[in-house]
């Protein structure tokens, strides 16, 4: 006899169908949203590296201060970048005690800080307060160019952006026209076009062609223009030229962004960067670099950094503010007769100087201290450590056994102190391992 199956009996045997067919053949997961900091070790690390796309991972060790005073700033940031429409994971390794770890992911200091995209590291040296690390670490997750249509969109746009990067906007430019440089340098720089604008903005960024590319620098109230050409050769020279300011403050922060600059640096050594008659010294050294775009310009004061104006030959007879040009390698070069910079008439005495430069009428002299990448590497690292403790306990027992009385051994927390070579203080100098 012919048997006709109800609309409930199909309608059941399908739902028993798709409830078998996805537990036999599962569809991918998500991971789960991760809120807290993980910690990892040798069983777990590359596994959360492979599930999700963004982890910042800080490799530390428990007795380092300096990590001491991260960790709480990390377990604010979790939640915040867990909710972000790219979520980024923070993890933790401890680096003291999973030191194979730390070593294939070339951990050398304390902390090291990395984020990993996609599986591929790249080094940290933003700021460390949570609302600053959260804003900073938000721009690896960003979009390579924003399309701003409207005066509040722009700056909301500045505003998000922050002071850590410099910042691109292309008025009047197509999206495609600077998208490759926005995938190159997004590590190093906010980029954006503004298809629709008023006047006023115009104003603000003080220009009066369209198209125009405008680089901002925030932290430093300063900004360029380019009108073209606009083919990509010209504008990856602006682009590159623009991600330091017009008059470089020198710290360890920015000889690190130096280090990928092939131009030469003229170097204006000060007293002191804050007193009055510097910073309008740096006004004028600003208008000179606008002028000079082949060369870096760049300002340090002896009382900010002492250890490295010295190895320019500076001491307390020198007369300041003096003006070298840099190689960033071991020689500098005197202009003759041009040696220091009198109050009087600045701008004309820094042509002169740079005249007197490019004819040739100047004096080499050789550095006393590290080079520019000699500066950067000088922060002593892990390894570094083991060889001194290393040293010191060969000492130890070479007095021992001679009998003579042994060596005092430092604390830990005597090594950290010093081998820490910048004050957390400045919270636009992040970035070094410290420890």
């Amino acid at each position: 006899m012919k048997t006709t199956r109800s609309p409930l009996i199909l309608f059941t045997i399908s739902l028993l169908s798709l409830l078998l067919f996805s537990v036999i053949w599962p569809t991918e997961s998500t991971p789960d949203k991760i809120n807290t900091v993980l910690e990892l070790d040798e069983s777990n690390f590359d596994s959360t590296i492979a599930s999700y796309d963004y982890v910042f991972v800080d490799f530390y060790a428990p007795w380092c201060g300096h990590c001491k005073r991260l960790a709480p700033e990390l377990d604010v940031a979790a939640p915040i970048l867990a909710e972000l429409k790219k979520p980024i994971v923070i993890a933790k390794v401890n680096a003291d005690k999973y030191t194979r770890l730390a070593r294939k992911h070339e951990v050398d200091g304390y902390p090291t800080l990395k984020i990993y995209m996609h599986g591929v590291p790249t080094e940290y040296y933003g700021p460390r307060k949570a609302e600053l690390l959260v804003r900073f670490l938000r721009k690896f997750v960003a979009s390579d160019v924003a399309v701003l249509n409207s005066d509040s969109a722009i700056r909301e746009f500045v505003e998000e952006a922050g002071t850590h990067f410099p910042i691109f906007i292309g008025f009047g430019l197509n999206e495609t026209v600077i998208s490759n440089l926005g995938i190159k340098y997004k590590k190093k720089a906010w980029f954006s076009v503004a298809s629709d604008f008023s006047d006023d903005m115009m104003v603000q960024y003080d220009f009066d062609k369209i198209p125009t590319l405008v680089s901002i620098h925030p932290s430093y109230n300063d900004h360029s223009i380019f009108y073209g050409p606009f083919e990509e050769e010209f504008l990856e020279e602006f682009v590159k030229q623009n991600f330091l300011p017009l008059a470089v403050p020198i710290n360890y922060e920015t000889l690190k962004v130096l280090k990928d600059d092939q131009r030469k640096i003229v170097l204006t050594i000060l007293e002191d960067e804050n007193e009055e008659k510097s910073r309008k010294l740096i006004k004028t050294l600003k208008a000179a670099a606008s002028a000079n775009r082949k060369l870096v310009f760049g300002y340090v004061g002896v009382k900010q950094w002492a250890e490295f104006t010295d190895t320019f030959g500076v001491s307390k007879e020198t007369k300041l503010p003096k003006m070298i040009v840099w190689d960033g390698g071991e020689d500098y070069f005197s202009v003759i007769g041009s040696e220091s910079i009198e109050e009087e008439d600045q701008g004309s005495q820094i042509s002169q100087f740079l005249a007197g430069y490019r004819e040739g009428k100047t004096e080499r002299n050789r550095v006393s201290g590290p080079s520019l990448l000699g500066y950067i590497n000088s922060l002593i690292g892990v390894r570094t450590a083991y060889i001194i403790v290393f040293l010191v306990a060969m000492l130890f027992l070479i007095r021992h056994i001679s009998k003579e009385e042994p060596l005092r051994v430092g604390t830990r927390d005597e090594v950290e102190r010093a081998t820490s070579s910048e004050a957390e203080s400045s919270e636009y100098r992040p970035g070094s391992k410290q420890d």
